[in-house]
């Protein structure tokens, strides 16, 4: 049997298609994260909301709930930076059926160690009890978080040109993307079985990524783009920072694909074409750099691997 995200009860183009309605009617709306003009300041905020999704099933399996709350974050600063923006605070949202208080505590444990990880505070949240509309025992999750980036200082992409390099920052495993194809290719047994790489929390990459645009962006902007590689992978995030003249070029055999996702692919007989548009394969997310500096870049960076270039033709991707 094969197996698709699509199939799983997920239509990524049809949330492809609600953004580009949306955009018409907000032509504000930001990609990663919102960005939001301040007057009479030297900085611009920038805004983002996410959640875990359906990772959250395993947790409940397993009866482990110390490490969602990282992935609430991460899910949510890792876009912030997607602009060059450092995170300054985060709220969270916990609905449910009836409140468990041990439960509850384990989560919001995880989101203050995101925050610690993200270099920013969790100033406050809402808790919401809602008796039937949740199953007990269960409970959803989303976060808010606003950073600052300097006036013209954004990473939006406009400057990337054929000849850049594609820095890639290698992931902790399937971060939050992909798991109702996941829950449908494994049994509960097998979910149990791989629940350390699948339970493991989302890589945050604020502090690194920051430390980088400091360190080679402050002169002369050489970290031109940045993808967060979530939803719709390297599909669906890389060409949204690209513009219409160039095409990502990304090497397939550039860097050692984790176990947990080969296990999957065989599993559920699922196509290159959808694994690499479904989950990050090992690449949590990747910066575009100029390619005088990339190598600088890359071993400045901790676990990075040069995965790709730029080139001129139709804006998308394709694999080598």
């Amino acid at each position: 049997m094969v197996f698709t995200y699509e199939k799983s009860g997920v239509n990524i183009n049809n949330g492809n298609k609600l953004i580009k309605k949306l955009k018409k009617k907000l032509p504000i709306l930001g990609d990663f994260g919102g960005l939001f003009k301040m007057f009479n300041s030297k900085y611009n905020l920038v805004g983002s909301t996410d959640g875990v999704g359906t990772k959250l099933k395993i947790a409940f399996l397993l009866n482990k709930h110390d490490t969602v709350g990282i992935d609430l974050v991460a899910m949510n600063v890792n876009d912030l930076i997607c602009l060059g923006a450092k995170p300054l605070f985060f709220l969270d949202y916990y609905a449910c059926s009836k409140l468990n208080i041990n439960q509850a505590e384990k989560v919001v444990e995880g989101i203050i160690e995101g925050c610690k990880l993200s270099g920013s505070q969790l100033i406050g949240g809402e808790t919401a009890e809602m008796p039937g509309f949740y199953k007990n025992g269960e409970y959803d999750l989303v976060g808010f978080s606003v950073g600052m980036v300097k006036k013209g200082k954004e990473i939006d992409g406009t400057k990337i040109k054929p000849g850049d390099v594609i820095i890639g920052l290698t992931s902790s495993g399937p971060h939050s993307n992909g798991y109702s194809l996941i829950r449908n290719i494994f049994s509960d047994i097998e979910l149990k079985e791989y629940s350390q790489q699948l339970l493991m929390p989302t890589k945050i990459y604020v502090k690194e990524v920051l430390m980088a645009i400091i360190k080679f962006n402050t002169r002369k902007a050489n970290i031109v783009g940045i993808a967060h590689i979530t939803g719709g992978s390297f599909y669906n995030k890389i060409p949204r920072i690209l513009p219409n003249h160039v095409r990502a070029v990304i090497k397939k055999n550039s860097w050692e694909i984790p176990k947990i996702f080969k296990i999957i692919q065989k599993k559920g007989n699922v196509s290159d074409d959808e694994i690499y548009r479904t989950f990050n394969m090992g690449i949590g997310m990747v910066l575009i750099v100029r390619n005088n500096v990339a190598f600088q870049i890359n071993r400045f960076l901790s676990g990075s691997k040069i995965i790709g270039y730029i080139k001129s033709g139709k804006r998308g991707i394709e694999f080598i």
